[in-house]
């Protein structure tokens, strides 16, 4: 493979890009800072396809990065694969206000043929490739010039790497047959609407302090506030000031701007300089949240009652009997909350209902959960297994307990 210099025009880059047009496919990787800014800065681009490969230098006088931008989100012949890409494919939004596509993730990928969640690309390389990745680079300021030859190679090889592993996934992807379970998740990561910022939204990410429709009003206004705030200074959200903070503020107001001194977690200086005259005014102008913008309350309990909590635990230990079964890791099957509603008895929107987590998995878990689902100890291992199958195998005069099914949870040593 052919490793570039390091781009730094406009020009050179066009004609990589260029190049890279007519691939299959491109691998694609960021090097950003982003401890200090709102914004992420993006300091290096990384790029390869089977036959080269290229480091971009974003901060490089005079260079556009137009070129770069029409490869990623605007062909749509060539598959941009990214490793845990959720982050870079969000700088890629904030400079173009549209996201790589189409797209493939390989630590998703990594969920459909195996029990790995989140493995790291370190991980990856050496597993399928046998490579020990380099970690010495990977604290490196990479907003700092200029970058030495380690450093740059060291980022390359993010790429490299990860062009010859693609290739390897795709062909076990095909051999499993599970691409297409893949597909949903790959359209779920290029999704604009996760990446876009909206303050009118970011209270929705704060721990709501109580569902008072007045209390629940100022913390959207003041997250809302905060937002913009940071945005406008460029720093981190926290710096103006912490979740925690806000929620206390919306519970309990102050009357009058010194009383700002007094909040856990803001500044003395806050109770006469302009950023707290600032926040006073919007505590001033909130209103209450309208009946729309209230959250969905959460179903509880019902109709399973008290033993909710017991039947989910049942699920879980469900996921992982799956999970093992067909090697697949279970975080990509169902997510815990999903378990938690359906054992509280809700049955519609819930993806592990629908699809191919549908066939896998959900058919099961219903089961389980309207008492049609056992399990068993078989040659030392934990199955499951449908009552009506057990029951035909069972001796007359084996104990009631056995097996353990769905009814017998609270006191059962599986529950356990």
């Amino acid at each position: 493979m052919k490793i570039h210099p390091l781009i730094t025009t406009t020009e050179a880059l066009a004609d990589l890009c260029q190049r890279l047009s007519k691939a299959d496919f491109i691998t694609v990787d960021t090097e950003f800072m982003r401890e200090n800014t709102y914004w992420p800065e993006l300091c290096l681009v990384q790029v390869a396809d089977t036959q080269e490969a290229a480091a971009i230098d974003p901060l490089a006088p005079g260079l556009d990065l137009k070129p770069l931008w029409d490869l990623l989100t605007d062909n749509e012949d060539v598959l941009k694969v990214f490793h845990a890409g959720g982050q870079d494919v969000e700088i890629v939004y904030n400079f173009t206000g549209r996201t790589p596509h189409p797209i493939f993730d390989t630590q998703i990928a990594m969920m459909a043929i195996s029990q790995s969640e989140q493995i790291g690309y370190s991980n990856m390389v050496e597993s399928w490739l046998g490579i020990t990745v380099d970690k010495g680079a990977r604290f490196t300021d990479w907003s700092r010039r200029p970058l030495t030859e380690r450093q740059i190679e060291y980022a390359i090889g993010d790429v490299t790497h990860l062009s010859k592993i693609f290739s390897k996934i795709l062909a076990r992807l095909r051999k499993t047959g599970r691409g297409e379970w893949l597909d949903q998740e790959m359209e779920k990561l290029a999704d604009p609407e996760n990446y876009r910022n909206d303050p009118a939204e970011a209270w929705e990410r704060i721990k709501a302090p109580s569902r008072n429709a007045t209390v629940l009003g100022r913390l959207k206004a003041i997250a809302a506030w905060r937002e913009v705030e940071a945005q406008d200074k460029n720093i981190p959200r926290g710096r103006i000031a912490r979740d925690e903070t806000l929620a206390d503020i919306a519970s309990h107001p102050p009357k009058v701007q010194a009383d700002l001194a007094k909040v856990r977690g803001l500044s003395a200086g806050w109770k006469d300089n302009e950023i707290g005259r600032r926040l006073m005014q919007t505590l001033a102008d909130t209103q209450p949240l309208t009946d729309a913008e209230m959250p969905a309350r959460t179903p509880r309990g019902a109709p399973l009652g008290k033993e909710g909590a017991l039947v989910a635990d049942l699920l879980k230990l469900l996921l992982k009997i799956r999970s093992r079964e067909i090697d697949v890791a279970a975080r990509l099957l169902a997510r815990s909350d999903d378990l938690e509603l359906l054992a509280a008895g809700v049955r519609k929107n819930l993806p592990i209902l629908e699809g191919w987590r549908y066939d896998v998995f959900g058919h099961d878990a219903l089961d389980l959960v309207e008492g049609k689902m056992a399990f068993a100890v078989v040659d030392g291992k934990l199955k499951m297994t449908h009552v009506d199958d057990v029951i035909e195998d069972v001796p007359v005069d084996a104990p009631v307990d056995t097996p353990v099914g769905t009814n017998e949870a609270p006191g059962s040593e599986a529950a356990e």
